[in-house]
């Protein structure tokens, strides 16, 4: 089996031929430098448009030769195909597919008997089974046709589909159901190395998930046609351009595994892949991997190809099978080579033996450049500049090669701007050669399709350079061979586009390739070259050379990101100059070179010197050789050589003792297990998880010791665990293991490279074992795959994703994983291994599109959440629910996830605050962002049951403000829906005190906007929000008693309806809302209070109306109100122009009132009434009831406003009717009418329910409000251009105003500590008698829950711990106490033995050396400070580390404690160095820095640094993994009050010398903080969000920006001090502060003083 290469162009004819030109060619593989190769990347495309239709293949050739088993295989299973399409079977297709998947199962047992047993006459290397089950077990998908495009169609259509092994999934699902399942399933695990109860295995009809699918296999006359699934990496890709997308250990030993696992699979049948090389694995998206077998011939033995090898002992020639092919002459003079030996090219090229081209394409090839693929095309130099004709002893015309053509072509200038004003420093934007470059390169010979995706969509033939000289000019890309070589790439295959032109010194496009390519071979090239080289493939690449050079380029935006394409810098040192351009110069007339001699020299000084610089050159040139050895990577050895030197006794054996060793192999690997019945129990006790530290390098050392009784018993299986030792070792050293040489020098006298030692332990000695030279004491690969080196995580997490990788459709995948979660295997795998199967399980779950999809991912969500740390949760899960949440349009799967029990689960998992910071925001914007129905109805119901449980002020800031910043923006009838029954739901003081002010001031925000000029977008909006605001004005009446809505909507000096109704300029629409509106409030406060409060009003309105006839036929606003589209107004009556009010209001209030009262109010009603008759046909009735029961009809539908706003159910209605949450149903047509129920009802029958439970809520508990001038959030103009509910656009103003105030303690409330859902907040303060107490408060009704009293001492610190109502108090000693019951868990005391230092002064917290209390300028203790003369056995403050369920306590003595909250038990403790200071520094402040987040494999670590702040003014930093102090400085001139890290690089600290300093961590030792200057008191604690800081002094706060630059007059940073005042009397709040605490969803901020009160600000 012998591959023949092709050129490009003929391969691309030949597939052509062979399908069809439906058949798109992509571009065409090469293995070499050059453009030769006998693969392709294709796709099908759509008979229409041509367009791709999905996923890419890889289309193989091969050639057929009699004496292949393969071949012989193809052509009798056709044989055998046509015979049976002969009979009278009509279903010839499907049975033959069946045959070779079911791989001779079936009936078809006997037949491949009885050819196996044929062709065991004259196969040579048969194994342990026939060639032809072998070949049907490594290729069981495959289907064996003769080639046509509709075959293959069918199998990529298949495969796109994951219909090719669906039903093996389907029976593995099954059997998870403990349903019958067939023998699929069973099959499938023990594949995967699960017992089976078969004792003897035999090879099936499934493939190993490992193993690469090979989908067709299509046989032509002359060739076999392997078809595979193009992958979109491979091993080697990762290696060279990223290999950070490996993320972990953990992840390279799962990669390991999975390649074991295959070759267990190949090893078992009598096979070995013999060329296990990283570009021989290939990667899937989710970087599963699939060994590929067949780019090698893998049924031939090595020993039958060593003899063909032997026989044809010339050197292969690499070139076009197709002998009159032109590309044959274009590479003629080369030295075509099909493998690459970059150490013996390098030194030809050096020595001139090598053409210029030829290396540069050999450079290229090893930086994984690849032909035909315009993404990533070889690159070569522009030399000339094409402006005269190239010549050698002449300067003009050439390039510069010491610059890149980037740098020529932006110049320094630019590039230093760039460099010197970006956020992150670089030079280059773009690839040195990009796709556009490429094609337009190109453009004469590439279809219009492709120049139509890759330039520019609309083909525009006079816009591609039309000459070499302006396409030079014109590109700041570099060059491309086919300039140096095809003389084809300036002739045009299209219409309208000429033939590139060649400069007028060439005659021909021939001539010029012949002249361009000798300037590419020139000495003057030959001398720069070097330096182009070290800029795109070398040291120029990376660190300061790069920056001399300009040469910095962009890094990766995602750097964990796995890639196929990349910048690969192969040399980190200078590439030498070319020997044979130093040495024609030396002696030559090239004046560019440097003149070695001078001519009146004697020419044996002459020759000496050369002799003397040549081996300088010819050292350097070896160091160079020897630095880049890695490029000659090597994975396995020649086995001759291996036998020459140890098996050589055996003399070459015969193929009958291959034969005979594969099958010793395969008695060797066998393992028999107990006969047991294989079932859903068995398959989830292979998923437990193991105990911890069950393994370790112990354990593999005792492994090592078990395998020196083993023995392989085949060569070729030894060299295939060779190749597997090196792939382990170049995962963690990212670069070869081996290279041809130091291989060569292993098996020589055993020298192991030296880069072997740094490797891990565990790592080396697995590799040591994988590459011994005695093959046959190798490990096996089953004994690899059983060895500790894999923990049981990755055995699980293998057991649970193998499945999934299965070509099969996502529902079944979906299905699957939901079963065997909801089978609780991923709780028996635990958290870790959960975590590493959530990226496989994710993906699907966020592209599930119909409701059986979303059932099956809404429950392996729900499971996966159950099981994964809380860390996992917040990173893993809440981006995927983020972007289900983002998806437009209906989805089933969103509705679930907006469901109440769901939301539950995400707060029971990662708390109210993370849930408030990333999933909230989504949920509203599911009523604004072009809503759905079913998402707006689950959004609404979610956000009106939550609101009481998040409490007043978050749903005030979180909910109810961002939805109406949303006013006018396409909020949907369910958003304001959301705002009535919030209202409903807190109750009629709430609606009175929060929402009407609020919505009254933004209807006078409009109103003023609608008097102002603006553009008609903004008047559209305006419009819109206005219909928006009274629609939720309309809502929240129902819940107001009609007392409360006189005073609040009618007693007002301007009625805000009248207001707008007053509007002459106000769009219709709007109008008639107002109108409506106006009325229903009226039906509903009566005719009595009606007469009283509206009827003086209207007769103003009526007035203006009655005389603005004449004007109101051509009023502007009738043209305007037609621009508005999107206010439809429905209803039987629609009015047009503004004197149609008249119609909706007169007749209206004439039926209410009786039309005498409105007459004897209304003066110009003679006026009206005729315009009534005259226009519309009115008049009043005193008789019948006709007419009045027609103005009736004009309110009897109220309009609906906007198409978004119509709403086909109504589900806050199930909430407060009672029902409960659910699913909403639909429930019939919504308008303005029925948006409250009961609306004209009567005060008794007003939704009692609803009324008492929504008022009784706030009138039995509600002693203050939190937010008491709601209108001042509103800013008109500030808002206008707003479009998001984002933290960043609701910007919190800060009014320093003390809302309510508690009583705490009887003396100061020395700490707070707010739970994360701002609901409950605890205050540690001092009691009577001087002892500590603790306070538990609910914030909303401001009453205390409960407390802890077990304190002797003054409480300094408090700290709310993550695990469950647990909090940790410190008095000197660490108190663990249960928040619920108030009751001890446990105390931590520090002994003086172990703080190491003796105590100096009696244990007592408050006594104090008076003259260290002047040096730190106390005035008292009682404001938390705590002075240096505290004993140093005690405990000064506390810090939590998320993470690790850790508190890190500081002492007395400058030391940090370690406590492990779970377990309950004291760990290490760090010690400072000493300061300078005579008396010890207590630690004042703590907190952690770095990364607390998840680590790049997906690991939750401890942050990676803890700092501390002393009483001395001192701040160090500690290494969170190691303890050691990384520095130490003086960051204050009196005692650290606190230390924040808001930023992962930055520190924030407070002093008694009343400046805050921000320190920029990222320098080795903080220098040059940023301070903050302003209070005259020092500073005693502060508190942040987001950017900004508030920090407290005596009795004022300090407030400042982390983001706002210094003053432009003095340049310092200010603090701006303001003093709290009371919000009911506006008096200053006198009291000293001493703690405080922002609540950043809530928009407040608490503050502890020192009388003992708790206040809340705003």
């Amino acid at each position: 089996m012998e591959e023949e290469s092709h050129c490009f162009e003929c391969l691309q004819l030949r597939i052509n031929s062979d399908f069809s030109d439906q058949l798109v060619f992509h571009y065409a593989i090469s293995t070499s430098a050059f453009p030769f190769g006998s693969s392709a990347i294709v796709h099908i495309s759509c008979t229409a448009g041509g367009e791709a239709l999905g996923g890419q293949f890889i289309l193989q050739y091969i050639s057929s030769h009699k004496k292949s088993c393969f071949t012989n295989y193809v052509n009798e299973y056709i044989v055998d195909s046509s015979e049976s399409t002969r009979s009278n079977d009509p279903d010839v297709g499907g049975s033959q597919y069946n045959d070779v998947v079911n791989g001779g199962m079936t009936s078809s047992d006997d037949s491949e008997t009885r050819k196996a047993s044929s062709r065991n006459r004259t196969c040579d290397h048969s194994g342990r089974f026939s060639c032809s089950r072998t070949i049907s077990s490594l290729a069981p998908i495959a289907r064996v046709e003769m080639s046509s495009y509709s075959t293959f169609q069918e199998v990529a259509t298949d495969f796109l589909s994951g219909l090719t092994e669906d039903h093996v999934l389907d029976s593995l699902d099954l059997f998870i159901e403990g349903k019958a399942s067939g023998r699929d399933s069973i099959n499938f695990l023990s594949l995967l190395g699960l017992p089976s109860f078969e004792e003897d295995t035999f090879p099936g009809s499934l493939r190993h998930p490992n193993i690469a699918p090979v989908l067709a296999v299509l046989k032509t006359s002359d060739h076999i046609n392997i078809v595979l699934p193009k992958t979109p990496y491979n091993l080697e890709s990762i290696l060279h351009f990223n290999p950070n997308a490996l993320k972990s250990d953990w992840n390279r030993r799962f990669l390991i595994y999975q390649l074991l696992s295959a070759l267990v699979y190949l090893h078992g049948l009598g096979v070995c892949h013999g060329n296990i090389c990283p570009s021989n694995i290939m990667l899937t998206d989710s970087l599963w991997s699939w060994l590929r077998l067949w780019n090698e011939p893998v049924l031939e033995s090595n020993l039958t190809l060593q003899k063909n090898e032997n026989i044809n002992s010339k050197p292969a020639k690499l070139g076009c099978c197709n002998g009159g092919c032109h590309s044959n002459g274009l590479y003629a003079d080369l030295k075509l080579s099909p493998s690459i030996d970059w150490h013996s090219s390098f030194h030809q090229w050096w020595r001139g033996e090598l053409s210029n081209f030829e290396y540069l394409l050999i450079l290229n090839r090893l930086a994984g450049r690849r032909w035909g693929d315009h993404t990533f095309h070889p690159v070569m130099p522009w030399v000339i500049d094409f402006s005269s004709k190239p010549d050698d002893n002449c300067d003009a015309g050439w390039r510069d090669l010491t610059k890149s053509k980037w740098r020529l072509a932006k110049g320094d200038e630019q590039l230093d701007f760039t460099y010197s004003t970006s956020e992150i420093p670089h030079h280059v934007s773009d690839e040195c050669l990009s796709e556009l470059a490429v094609c337009s390169y190109k453009a004469r010979r590439l279809p219009l399709s492709v120049l139509r995706m890759a330039v520019r969509s609309v083909y525009e033939p006079n816009e591609y350079p039309s000459t070499m000289q302006r396409l030079y000019q014109w590109t700041p890309d570099e060059c491309i061979p086919e300039f140096y070589c095809d003389a084809q790439i300036f002739r045009s295959i299209h219409d309208g586009m000429a033939d590139l032109a060649v400069p007028s010194w060439a005659e021909s496009p021939e001539d010029f390739i012949k002249l361009h390519r000798d300037a590419l071979e020139s000495n003057r090239v030959s001398f720069q070259l070097h330096h182009w080289i070290d800029i795109t493939f070398g040291y120029k690449m990376s660190g300061q050379a790069a920056i001399t050079a300009k040469n910095v380029m962009l890094p990766l935006s995602e750097p964990t990101m796995p890639r196929s394409a990349g910048r690969r810098q192969l040399f980190t040192r200078p590439h030498p100059i070319r020997h044979a351009t130093t040495s024609i110069t030396r002696h030559g007339s090239n004046k560019y070179a440097k003149v070695w001699s001078q001519t009146n020299e004697m020419q044996r000084e002459t020759s000496l010197l050369s002799e003397t610089a040549y081996l300088q050159e010819l050292e350097q040139a070896s160091a160079f050789s020897e630095h880049a050895r890695h490029l000659n990577a090597c994975y396995h050895y020649p086995l001759n050589q291996m036998k020459r030197k140890h098996i050589s006794s055996l003399g070459d054996p015969p193929t009958e003792g291959f034969s005979e060793n594969i099958n010793k192999l395969s008695l060797i690997d066998r393992n028999y297990w107990l006969p047991y019945k294989m079932n859903l129990i068995s398959f989830l006790q292979h998923m437990e998880e193991e105990d911890e530290g069950s393994s370790g390098y112990p354990d593999l050392l005792l492994w090592r010791q078990k395998l020196s009784s083993s023995r392989l018993a085949s060569e070729d299986v030894a060299s295939d665990i060779f190749s597997v030792g090196c792939l382990l070792a170049e995962l963690h050293l990212c670069r070869p293991l081996f290279d041809s040489i130091s291989l060569a020098i292993y098996f020589e006298d055993g020298t192991l490279p030296g880069s072997l030692q740094e490797l891990p332990p565990h790592v080396r000695l697995l590799v040591e074992a994988c590459i011994q030279k005695d093959w046959t004491r190798r490990p096996s690969a089953k004994s690899l795959l059983e060895s500790p080196y894999f923990p049981k995580t990755v055995k699980s997490s293998y057991l649970f994703l193998a499945p999934l990788q299965l070509v099969a459709k996502d529902e079944t995948r979906l299905r699957y994983a939901a079963n065997l979660a909801k089978q609780g295997a991923l709780r028996e795998m635990g958290a870790f291994a959960t975590e590493m199967c959530a990226a496989y399980c994710l993906a699907l779950i966020v592209n599930t599109v119909n409701d059986t999809e979303s059932e099956w991912a809404y429950i392996l969500l729900k499971e996966l959440m159950k099981c994964l740390a809380e860390q996992a949760v917040k990173t893993l899960i809440l981006p995927t629910i983020q972007k289900i949440l983002q998806t437009t349009g209906y989805l089933h799967l969103k509705v679930s996830l907006l469901q109440d029990s769901f939301v539950r689960e995400i707060w029971n998992r990662v708390g109210k605050q993370t849930y408030l910071e990333t999933i909230h925001p989504l949920v509203l914007s599911n009523l604004y962002i072009s809503p759905d129905k079913s998402s707006a109805a689950s959004a609404s119901v979610l956000l009106i049951g939550s609101s009481e449980e998040i409490g007043v002020p978050i749903t005030i800031h979180q909910t109810i403000l961002p939805l109406v910043h949303c006013f006018g923006k396409g909020l949907c009838a369910d958003g304001i829906d959301v705002l009535v029954r919030i209202g409903g739901v807190f109750g009629e003081s709430f609606i009175v005190k929060q929402m009407l002010p609020l919505l009254k001031n933004v209807v006078r925000s409009f109103i003023d906007m609608s008097c102002m000029n603006k553009p008609d977008p903004v008047q559209s909006w305006s419009a819109l929000a206005l219909i928006d605001c009274m629609m939720t004005l309309d809502g929240l009446i129902a819940f107001l008693t009609e007392e409360v809505i006189v005073k609040e909507l009618l007693e007002d000096l301007s009625c805000i309806l009248i207001g707008v109704l007053m509007q002459k300029h106000m769009e219709i629409a709007v109008l008639q809302v107002a109108a409506t509106n106006l009325f229903g409030i009226c039906q509903r406060i009566g005719a009595d209070l009606t007469a009283l409060h509206i009827l003086p009003k209207l007769r103003e309105l009526f007035d203006e109306l009655a005389f603005s006839q004449d004007i109101s036929k051509g009023s502007t606003t009738v043209g305007r109100n037609l621009k508005v589209t999107k206010l439809k107004v429905g209803g039987d009556l629609q009015i047009e122009s503004r004197m149609d009010l008249v119609l909706l209001l007169y007749p209206s209030f004439a039926s209410l009132l009786g039309i005498e009262k409105l007459r004897q109010c209304c003066a110009t009603w003679l006026l009206l009434e005729q315009f009534l008759l005259r226009c519309h046909n009115w008049k009043w009735e005193y008789a019948g009831e006709s007419s009045k029961s027609g103005s009736e009809n004009i309110f009897a539908r109220r309009p609906t406003i906007a198409q978004g706003f119509t709403s086909e159910h109504n589900p806050a209605k199930l909430l407060l009717n009672g029902v409960g949450w659910s699913i909403p149903q639909s429930q019939g047509s919504r308008s303005a009418k029925n948006l409250i129920p009961q609306r004209r009802s009567l005060k008794v029958q007003q939704s009692p329910v609803v009324m008492n439970e929504g008022m009784s809520y706030h009138m039995n508990h509600e002693p203050w409000f939190w937010f008491p001038s709601p209108a001042t959030i509103w800013d008109g103009p500030e808002f206008l251009g707003r479009v998001g509910v984002q933290k960043d656009d609701l910007p919190w103003k800060i009014r320093a105003s003390v809302i309510y105030s508690i009583r705490a303690h009887h003396g100061a409330v020395r700490s707070l500590a707010v739970d994360q859902d701002e609901c409950i907040v605890f205050t540690a303060g001092i009691g009577q008698g001087y002892k500590g107490t603790v306070q538990k408060w609910e914030l909303s009704r401001t009453n205390c829950l409960s407390g802890y009293y077990g304190h002797e001492e003054v409480v300094n610190d408090i700290c709310i711990l993550s695990s469950s109502g647990r909090v940790a108090s410190c008095d000197g000693t660490i108190h663990i106490w249960n928040s619920q019951t108030g009751k001890q868990i446990s105390v931590f005391a520090e002994s003086q033995t172990e703080s190491g230092h003796p105590a100096s002064h009696p244990p007592s917290v408050l006594k104090i050396n008076s003259d260290q209390a002047n040096v730190l300028n106390l005035n008292t203790l009682s404001n938390g400070i705590l002075s240096s003369a505290f004993d140093s056995s005690l405990y000064t403050c506390m810090h939590l580390l998320d993470s690790a369920e850790t508190l890190v306590v500081g002492t007395g003595n400058g030391s940090l404690r370690f406590i492990d909250i779970a377990r309950g038990q004291k760990l290490h403790i760090w010690r400072g160095e000493s300061n300078e200071s005579s008396f010890p520094s207590l630690i004042s402040a703590i907190c952690s820095s770095g990364s607390d987040k998840m680590q790049a494999g997906g690991i939750s670590t401890l942050p990676s640094l803890i700092a501390t702040g002393l009483s001395s003014g001192h701040c160090k930093l500690f290494d969170a993994k190691s303890g050691s102090v990384i520095s130490s400085w003086r960051a204050h001139d009196g005692y650290v009050t606190k230390l924040a890290a808001p930023d992962e690089h930055l520190l924030i600290s407070s002093s008694l010398d009343r400046t805050l300093r921000v320190w920029d961590l990222r320098m080795n030792l903080p220098s040059q903080p940023i301070i903050f200057r302003g209070h005259s008191d020092g500073i005693s604690s502060f508190s942040i969000w987001g950017q900004d800081v508030i920090s407290i002094s005596r009795n004022r706060i300090g407030l400042l920006s982390l983001s706002k630059s210094a003053n432009e007059t003095d340049g310092q940073y200010h603090i701006i001090p303001q003093k709290l005042y009371v919000s009911d009397n506006g008096m200053r709040s006198l009291s000293a502060l001493s703690s405080i605490s922002i609540l950043p969803f809530s928009r407040l901020f608490l503050i502890g003083t020192e009388d003992g009160y708790l206040r809340i600000c705003c």
